[in-house]
């Protein structure tokens, strides 16, 4: 037999000189099945129980190598299946880590508003605790200048009625 590739096909020279046409994927649905019409035309025909015998064995082999395929065939329907279920699973897992980190950004926002409002009551107390600061001080300030006049006032009396106790004896 000589090959030569046609597009997508391979074509073959039989021994008799018959050109037979073949789809090139091997693995094709299509494939076995044009091979095991040409097997079962070729063979049908032929009276030859020898003939028979070959067509039998090509026939189990493509058996064989149909069942092949179908046990790839589910394997990969197996991993598909596994795969999405995997992947079903993963988004599951991206879905109440993105679930968490929203409740945990409430939560958050929550927190930072309770520590906003206690700082504005701190901030506000502080001022009405430094006005008052500022108004004792100045109070103190004004009680202080008092005594000082009064300190004054005693001792310039004190001078006053000893100056007037010595006119008085004059």
């Amino acid at each position: 037999m000589m090959p030569a590739e046609v597009t997508g096909y391979f074509q073959y020279i039989s021994p008799e000189f018959n050109i037979i046409n073949m789809p090139s994927s091997p693995t094709s649905s299509s494939s076995l099945n044009y091979l095991n019409d040409l097997i079962i035309s070729k063979y049908s025909s032929s009276s030859n129980g020898q003939d028979f015998m070959i067509s039998n064995n090509s026939t189990s082999d493509e058996d064989h190598h149909h069942q092949s395929i179908i046990i790839l065939d589910e394997r990969k329907q197996r991993r598909m299946l596994s795969n999405r279920e995997s992947a079903r699973r993963s988004r599951m897992r991206k879905q109440r880590h993105l679930d968490e980190l929203w409740s945990q950004v409430v939560r958050l926002r929550n927190e930072n508003n309770c520590l906003i409002d206690k700082l504005n009551r701190v901030s506000e107390t502080q001022d009405s605790v430094l006005k008052e600061n500022s108004k004792l001080k100045e109070e103190a300030s004004d009680l202080r200048q008092l005594v000082c006049e009064l300190k004054s006032n005693k001792n310039n009396s004190n001078k006053k009625n000893s100056f007037l106790s010595e006119f008085e004896d004059i």
